[in-house]
């Protein structure tokens, strides 16, 4: 007998051991091969004082055997509780959230009956880096971070699982008419890797008309990749509107580790009632089988899955009259998909995974060349309220030093001084743009320099972003207004 797969398993809240325990019976009796190790996360942890809810022992655990099948957890109400899953999710390095969001027509039901697609989220950054900082009485930040490398892992391995699953099309959502820097970097590493997969068709979208044509027209998308926020977004959207959020199963895949959950939560109101669907997590759980080498056992399991869709035996979140023949609750759904192993489904197409290629892990160019960084100004922003753009402009003027000069000031992104309109609204925190005259280099120490001189003048300094080009080019927005 092969020697048996070890994974960490975590029963989590709510619903959670209910339908772990469906999966786990779905999946051992159709001869999986492994070696479950239990861990605990979740609620009970953060009220012992864990504020990320998973204990250190989680961590040795899902380090040592590198899989992870996750049920829902529930967050505790109130502040201080950091998202357990996105400490999961950085800390092991998952950058590929995988999520397939397929109609089951006309046993589920849904408008797209012929809806068949894969999201690809990138899963480390964007805003959810949770970076934020309250900087005045008025206003709030996030900082959304895109990188290189963070881009390069997520697209290419789009295009990598395209071509292992045999999809034809990748398209990628952006919002670059707008974040031109951070979209517009995604979107350009995008086009870049596109061209190393010519057998592969490719697209992109400002995601808001993408978004608009997944919901009108899902069929026309294969898979689709994108930033971390629109990712988290829109695979709700279209699990929803292929049939259910509760039939839809994840994949977080990094370069060593991989977890595997349901995109629902816990569903605390329905825990202990025997009525939960546990198909989300048994379909990640297929994922997750494949992922390990057991293709046949999870094409296995979901060809018995299908036919017990198929034969209309429903827990009650997608339980229909007219389509639905029998109400089951979550451990006799489970009875039932185990009675259908080895069974395929006559009207839904059956799966197969064996003829799926390998994919080949995201590999860091180390012959890339760093672009020239030049320092050419500062972003100085400010905590004020002492009368309008045109007397802050005036009083600011006043400290400008060496080649730095005030050249603009913006509230909230749109040019109020000089020559701002009356009618622009404001609020008490101010961008103030000092640079030399056009491309003139300015030294670290002229920076300094400046912010002693804004603070000895009483304005209070509540950031700075330093402005450069890199290889001629800015690598800051320009100002609108």
């Amino acid at each position: 007998m092969a020697k048996q797969t070890p994974i960490s398993v975590a029963y989590g809240d709510g619903i959670g051991p209910e339908i772990m325990k469906a999966t786990l019976d779905v999946i051992q009796a159709a001869g999986a091969n492994i070696e479950t190790e239990t861990v605990e996360i979740g609620e009970k942890v953060y009220l012992r004082g864990v504020e990320t809810g998973i204990e250190p022992d989680v961590w040795k655990s899902v380090r040592r055997t590198k899989v992870f099948l996750k049920a829902p957890i529930t967050t505790p109400q109130g502040g201080g509780y950091k998202s357990l899953n996105v400490t999961m999710r950085k800390a092991l390095g998952l950058y590929a959230n995988v999520r397939p969001c397929v109609s089951y027509h006309p046993f589920i039901r849904t408008k797209h009956p012929e809806m068949n697609l894969v999201i690809v989220r990138e899963n480390e950054e964007d805003l959810y880096g949770g970076i934020e900082h309250r900087q005045t009485d008025q206003v709030y930040q996030c900082l959304k971070l895109i990188t290189r490398p963070g881009s390069e892992k997520v697209i290419r391995y789009a295009f990598e699982y395209a071509r292992a699953n045999k999809h034809r099309k990748v398209t990628c959502f952006v919002k670059d008419n707008i974040m031109k820097l951070t979209d517009g970097l995604f979107h350009k590493v995008f086009d870049e890797i596109a061209a190393e997969y010519p057998d592969i068709e490719n697209e992109t979208w400002i995601v808001d008309i993408g978004a608009a044509k997944l919901a009108d027209r899902p069929e026309n998308f294969d898979i689709i990749v994108m930033p971390n926020l629109y990712g988290d977004i829109l695979s709700d959207v279209a699990a929803q509107i292929a049939g259910s959020v509760g039939l839809a199963g994840s994949a977080n895949i990094g370069d060593l580790c991989a977890m595997f959950e349901a995109i629902h939560g816990s569903a605390p109101r329905h825990a202990g009632q025997n009525v939960a669907n546990p198909s989300g997590l048994l379909l990640a759980a297929v994922m997750m089988l494949s992922h390990i080498g057991q293709s046949k056992v999870s094409m296995l399991v979901y060809n018995a899955w299908l036919r017990t869709i198929e034969d209309g035996i429903h827990t009650y979140d997608v339980f229909n009259e007219g389509i639905s023949t029998r109400k089951v609750g979550t451990s006799e759904f489970a009875e039932a998909v185990i009675s259908r192993l080895g069974e395929l489904p006559k009207t839904l197409k059956p799966v197969s995974y064996e003829a799926s290629e390998s994919i080949h892990p995201w590999q860091i160019d180390t012959n890339r060349r760093r672009a020239g960084k030049s320092l050419v100004g500062v972003d100085v922003f400010l905590d004020w309220e002492k009368g309008s753009p045109d007397d802050l402009g005036t009083a600011l003027s006043k400290v400008s030093n060496g080649p730095l000069r005030l050249r603009v000031i913006t509230n909230r992104g749109i040019k109020v001084w000089p020559n701002g309109l009356p009618e622009t609204f404001c609020t008490d925190h101010w961008r103030c743009r000092f640079t030399g005259d056009e491309g003139e280099i300015v030294q670290p120490g002229q920076v300094v320099e400046l912010l002693r001189r804004v603070i000895v003048a009483g304005f209070d300094n509540i950031k700075t972003e330093n402005l450069y080009l890199f290889d001629g080019k800015p690598g800051f927005s320009a100002v609108h207004g």
